[in-house]
């Protein structure tokens, strides 16, 4: 983990289901680069909340 990481909930669509993941990042832009790049790029984020 990197300094100054927080918890974030992550609520994305993909393929008609939702689901909400938890990831640990800086920000709420760099938590969406994060499921960007591990889920993919054809899902929609829907929201980014603090934990």
């Amino acid at each position: 983990m990197r300094c100054g990481t927080k918890c974030f909930i992550v609520t994305i669509e993909q393929d008609d289901e939702q689901t909400v993941k938890e990831v640990p990042a800086r920000s709420q832009v760099d938590a969406r680069k994060m499921v960007r790049k591990r889920f993919g790029e054809d899902m929609t984020i829907r929201s980014v909340r603090r934990k």
